[in-house]
Order: structure tokens, then sequence, then C-alpha cells
């Protein structure tokens, strides 16, 4: 008998909750099924809208129980992929404004954070559950996906691969 085997790659997923993404609950829900499931290694965070100074892995104690993004980014070394699922839908200013969160006065704009974590870990993806044809419509996701270095593909099966081929 032998022990199953799982994917030794470490991986941090970051999954946006609420607001525009309560549409893809069940897709995100079986991603997240299927990833516990694959990789040894995995972590998971949540957010809302962009990353800002913290994450939570609780839903319900995200206003009470969150974590430092500079922890997470003392925590984990950079050999960590990193794994964002959103739809990268909300108004500019939450990514380009000091205080332009929705839930609580940010001191740096989100775009700062993103590119700490950026900085910090070097195979990034994002996964937008959005069919392609409307990513064009919110001057959003363009910010995102050049953020993230156009490493931006649909949460589809062809999607999820994608990244895996470059």
């Amino acid at each position: 008998m032998e022990p199953e085997r799982h994917n030794a790659v470490k991986v941090l997923m970051f999954f946006d909750i609420g607001g525009s993404m309560d549409d893809y609950i069940h897709t995100c829900e079986e991603l997240f099924s299927a990833a516990h499931s694959e990789f040894k290694h995995l972590r998971f965070f949540y957010f809302h809208n962009c990353l800002y100074e913290k994450v939570w892995q609780d839903n319900h104690r995200r206003f009470d129980k969150t974590i430092e993004l500079e922890e997470v980014l003392r925590t984990f070394s950079s050999d960590y992929k990193v794994i964002f699922v959103g739809d990268a839908t909300m108004d500019p200013y939450e990514i380009i404004a000091k205080g332009g969160s929705v839930e609580h006065w940010n001191e740096k704009p989100g775009i700062e954070y993103m590119n700490r974590l950026l900085g910090h870990f070097h195979k990034v993806a994002w996964l937008n559950p959005q069919p392609e044809q409307y990513w064009q419509v919110h001057h959003s996701i363009s910010i995102i996906q050049k953020l993230v270095g156009d490493k931006m593909y649909p949460l589809t099966v062809d999607g999820i691969g994608r990244p895996l081929r470059t």
C-alpha cells in the first residue's frame, strides 16, 4: 500500500469574496475543493475586491480575526506560487486611491499592497470567473491585469491550464 501522492508545489490562493463575486461562489467552491485535495502545501486567504493591508481565513470572522499582509510575506517564502481568484470588478479608486476600500480606511492605495506581494512572490496568476469577452468593459480589470503582468486567465479548465503552459 502506497500513500496517496500530492503535488509538492507550494501554493497560496487568495479569493475575492463578496459583492460581485457572489455570482461565482459555486465555481470558486469547486476550485477550492479540487485544489485542496491536489496540493500538499496549500494555504488560502480571503480579501474583498483588492488586496489591502489585511487578509483573513474565516469569512465569518473577517473583521475581528485578520492576518496582516506583512505577516503573510514573512511567513511564506518566495518559492510559493500565488493564485488570485476574483472578477477584478470594482471602482478603479479601490485600487489606485488611499482610502479606496469600500469596507475600511486603507492608509495606502491597494496597488501598493499588490505590488508589495508581487515583489515577494514571482510566480503569480489571476483566475477571473467572468467570461473573457466582458473583461474590457471594466477599467479595474485592465489595471489588475497589468499589475499581474498580463497573467490573468479565465476561470475555466482551459484558463487554469494556461499558466502551466507559459
